[in-house]
């Protein structure tokens, strides 16, 4: 366990590369599952970051409380950049928010989070109609149909399978419409500058399984 006092600024942040920033957030999610944590003098790492902030990846995670991201892996103030909405799904303000963390603040990595049972997830598999979260949810049907095509079984949330192939088809199909909507971070990807991936928080065992 280490104690971190010192925050990532712009010299340390152009030395890190795509798979040693992913190999660290998974390591600080090891440690997270041993309850091994780091300790940090967050009042020196506020003053460090009061002028700018050089994280090194942006996560894209559900609103989910049982999912707080930075513990998850480990991280202190200026580490990651989080995008959160329920279901965990792109629009067009977190495409713009991920092109500046990426292109304009040069992060590393664009981690998109699922996680085991999503409530969102569920919802959508129930085809569930209410307020503004009908238009909400429109955004993982593409995954629900999908997981349609490929669980046997009730598609809808009383199906356990279901529900873990639709979590995870969500995650990938939102990496393929980042790629789809956004040149820049699809550009960045392929020469290397960036890496898109994705994982599942599991609710149950505290640990990120990568897809």
């Amino acid at each position: 366990m280490a104690h971190i006092s010192n925050a990532i600024d712009k010299k340390a942040q152009d030395v890190l590369t795509p798979s040693g920033v992913l190999k660290d957030l998974l390591d600080g999610n090891n440690r997270f599952v041993s309850n091994n944590l780091n300790s940090a003098d967050n009042q020196a790492l506020v003053s460090q970051t009061t002028s700018g902030q050089f994280p090194k990846a942006v996560i894209l995670s559900c609103i989910d409380s049982r999912v707080p991201v930075e513990i998850v892996f480990d991280q202190v103030i200026g580490d990651v950049f989080v995008a959160r909405v329920a279901g965990n799904f792109e629009n067009i303000d977190i495409l713009g928010s991920m092109e500046y963390s990426c292109k304009v603040a040069g992060s590393k990595l664009v981690l998109v989070l699922g996680h085991e049972s999503c409530g969102a997830v569920k919802a959508a598999c129930d085809g569930v109609e209410l307020g503004n979260i009908t238009a909400m949810l429109d955004n993982i049907m593409p995954a629900v149909h999908k997981s349609s095509e490929e669980v046997e079984g009730e598609a809808n949330s009383s199906n356990k399978d279901f529900v873990a192939a639709t979590v995870a088809n969500n995650v990938r199909l939102t990496m393929d419409r980042i790629r789809e909507k956004s040149p820049i971070l699809k550009e960045m990807e392929e020469q290397g500058d960036i890496k898109i991936v994705g994982g599942v928080y599991m609710l149950s065992t505290g640990k990120v399984e990568m897809l």
